[in-house]
């Protein structure tokens, strides 16, 4: 069968990957085609556009951006079009693949969507469109069931998330990497992988580093930004290395985290590495975001434990002062250190409920079509 797989981050590109294998163990002549990144084509799949052509964050970025947004939108139906794929498989990313999802499924395509935009969060009307234009949808946090369910009387697949199982394999089969390399104890810098994200939030994280001269700041460079686009930042700081693909091997050595809000939170704790979570977007951004996003938390973790795991500095919070402060109670707080791993052994148990989450997705898709 042919697949038309479409995600637009880095974290999309994990969880397609993961994906696109089990699809092929199930379906040996899988025909698949998508928009991801060096992962998902790794695995198999024709790459189409890389996600790094397709990264825009915050309110103003988007309009700013909007032009080029509309002419990939326009670019995909034609591509989808010409290879008349089987399904459409939408990985999170909604301003972009609800958009197909509608358009799709006019066209006649079968739509299946893996890793439901967070619509608890905000833009909740958004529902009500999802449930005329998507066949299947799969979520993989476990109170977003019940809230589609009791909300929105719609019955979706919990599968789980995935990232319990990818890094309890990659804690199974690592081997040190020569690419984090430090006789200091290590402290891991993850400032995103958007260029808007990391220019606002790395300069205050790399402050840090001058508190704490005994330790080695380690930079998680993002797959889809160039090393000269880091230099810049980098030149002052006399305790801090960089480190590019390899954000796994540097959590499996990191006393503790200085977190961007998304994914890498869930992967931090999932390793047990004490975090502090950040966000600072541009000031309209937040402005406009603060009054319509409606979640108690930004972070994954306390999300899904519904407490405060562990501390998050948003917009104004997030300063170099407060930075310190935070990682001097991770480092020495014996008490603080001690909760905190409690957290994450309940949080990892949570999520390992559902078994293996990319397989059970597949499994779905393929059944999905087999009987239609």
């Amino acid at each position: 069968m042919k697949y038309y797989i479409i995600s637009g981050e880095a974290s999309g590109d994990l969880h397609g990957s993961n994906l696109i294998k089990q699809l092929k163990q199930l379906d040996s002549v899988a025909n698949i085609r998508c928009w991801g990144g060096d992962m998902m084509q790794a695995a198999g799949a024709t790459l189409v556009k890389h996600y790094k052509e397709l990264a825009f964050m915050g309110f103003a970025e988007v309009i700013k951006n909007l032009p080029t947004i509309l002419r990939n939108i326009s670019f995909c139906k034609d591509d989808i079009k010409g290879f008349s794929p089987d399904v459409l498989v939408l990985i999170d990313y909604p301003g972009f693949n609800l958009r197909i999802a509608e358009w799709g499924k006019q066209q006649g395509f079968k739509i299946v969507y893996y890793i439901s935009p967070q619509v608890w969060a905000w833009k909740a009307n958004r529902v009500k469109k999802m449930r005329l234009c998507v066949d299947k949808m799969m979520v993989i946090l476990p109170f977003e069931k019940d809230y589609f369910k009791d909300i929105w009387q719609w019955d979706v697949d919990y599968v789980g998330h995935q990232l319990v199982e990818v890094i309890e394999q990659y804690k199974n089969n690592h081997t040190p990497s020569p690419t984090v390399n430090a006789t200091a104890p290590i402290i891991a810098l993850l400032p995103g992988s958007r260029k808007q994200e990391i220019e606002k939030k790395l300069p205050i994280m790399l402050e840090v580093s001058k508190a704490f001269p005994e330790y080695q700041f380690v930079v998680a460079k993002a797959p889809g930004q160039e090393d000269s686009f880091y230099e810049p930042f980098l030149s002052a700081y006399n305790n801090v290395s960089t480190t590019s693909n390899d954000t796994y091997s540097l959590l499996m050595r990191a006393k503790a985290a200085l977190v961007t809000s998304g994914t890498a939170t869930l992967e931090t704790a999932l390793f047990g590495v004490p975090e502090v979570v950040c966000y600072k977007g541009s000031k309209v951004s937040y402005e406009i975001g603060k009054r319509l996003i409606k979640i108690k938390y930004i972070s994954l973790v306390n999300l899904i434990m519904d407490k405060l795991v562990v501390t998050e500095l948003i917009q104004d919070e997030l300063t170099t002062e407060n930075l310190i402060t935070e990682l001097s109670l991770l480092l020495n707080d014996i008490h603080k250190q001690k909760q905190i791993s409690e957290d994450y052994t309940a949080l990892k148990k949570i999520l390992s409920e559902s078994g293996n989450a990319s397989a059970k997705a597949a499994k779905i898709i393929y059944d999905f079509l087999l009987v239609q």
